[in-house]
């Protein structure tokens, strides 16, 4: 399954294509974790311990896996202590699963919940933590739409859409772009699902919002060699080469 949503910054949809069949949201879920955590009025500079140990949404308590995260950094201070601004940027930048469960802990389920609200989403919602296996295994999963994704974006505070710029996965939708494109993205990838949404700054054109969905087997799970990234860089690459005609 293929979903496309792409707009004209805060404007109208140009093109929506199976926009709001939801697909599991691998790590774009963690844009809303931020803007949570950015709108609760903590201290972001507070330092929080370190740890791995989270209760489950289901009861009972889950840990994260190193092998399935993609930053090592959090990693290193286990039993220390982080301030809660560097963990939301590493959530987003380098998207670390660990430094995600432990801002959720702070922010909690339903403050994420009020930021897909907030933005208007219907077919989107944060139940749960990063491999939180036990609410997993009730059918009780992170979904989004990518219509959905483009509400999201539209409703970050500039503050916040500072941290997706700073995304170092520049692959799959970033990868489409020209080197040195402004983007403000966050992408997410599991085995069978690859994800990602942009906000496109060109120098030429007025700026567009993209956002990509695919669930099926081009999806391998691996960060960068994925052939679902390089399907969604095609059509990131395509939507570019029209970028001047993106009009409601």
């Amino acid at each position: 399954m293929l979903s496309i949503a792409l707009a004209p910054w805060r404007g109208s949809p140009v093109l929506l294509r199976n926009a709001d069949v939801p697909h599991v949201a691998a790590s774009t879920m963690k844009v809303a974790v931020l803007a949570a955590l950015y709108r609760s009025g903590i201290d972001l500079d507070l330092p929080v311990p370190v740890h791995n140990d989270f209760v489950s949404a289901v009861g009972g308590h889950y840990a994260n896996s190193p092998d399935q995260d993609s930053d090592p950094r959090p990693w290193g201070l286990l039993g220390a202590s982080a301030p809660l601004r560097w963990l939301a940027e590493r959530m987003i930048t380098h998207s670390s699963n660990l430094a995600t469960n432990l801002c959720l802990a702070q922010v909690g389920v339903p403050a994420v919940a009020e930021v897909w609200q907030r933005a208007g989403a219907t077919g989107s919602s944060t139940p749960r933590g990063i491999e939180d296996a036990p609410a997993s295994a009730v059918g009780l999963l992170n979904r989004v739409t990518a219509r959905d994704l483009i509400r999201l974006l539209e409703s970050l505070h500039a503050e916040e859409l500072a941290v997706l710029e700073g995304n170092v996965h520049r692959v799959d939708l970033a990868a489409g772009l020209p080197p040195g494109t402004r983007t403000a993205c966050k992408n997410g990838w599991i085995d069978g699902v690859r994800n990602s949404v942009a906000l496109v700054h060109p120098e030429d054109a007025a700026p567009y919002t993209l956002a990509v969905c695919y669930t099926g087997p081009l999806a391998s799970g691996d960060d960068v060699v994925d052939p679902a990234a390089r399907l969604l860089a095609r059509i990131s690459s395509q939507v570019w080469e029209r970028r001047g005609g993106l009009m409601p």
